[in-house]
């Protein structure tokens, strides 16, 4: 599997988590804004399932960082950490 589709797994599973701890969810969206410190361990091949893991490290008014990771039998095949911004629909949609 290529990588940058398993960081952009991570990433989706790290953002479902952010979105899903929120007060009041459905009024905001979660933006990723950085990927950083991103390390691939090892090659996925067809026929690994692959474990997603995801933890909110940091969450400031606005934004949030989160530690993710890809597993393959009880190996890390990447982890790196991922930060997002928290953005009210009003914002989201106001007029620029």
């Amino acid at each position: 599997m290529p990588g940058v589709l398993i960081v952009e797994a991570v990433a989706q599973a790290g953002g479902i988590l952010l979105y899903n701890s929120l007060p009041d969810p459905q009024k905001k969206i979660v933006v990723l804004t950085k990927l950083h410190d991103i390390k691939f361990r090892k090659i996925v091949v067809p026929g690994d399932q692959i474990r997603l893991e995801a933890e909110i490290v940091k969450v400031r008014a606005r934004f949030a960082t989160i530690r993710g990771r890809a597993i393959v039998d009880k190996e890390v095949v990447l982890e790196g950490m991922i930060s997002a911004a928290i953005v009210g629909l009003e914002e989201a949609n106001a007029p620029r």
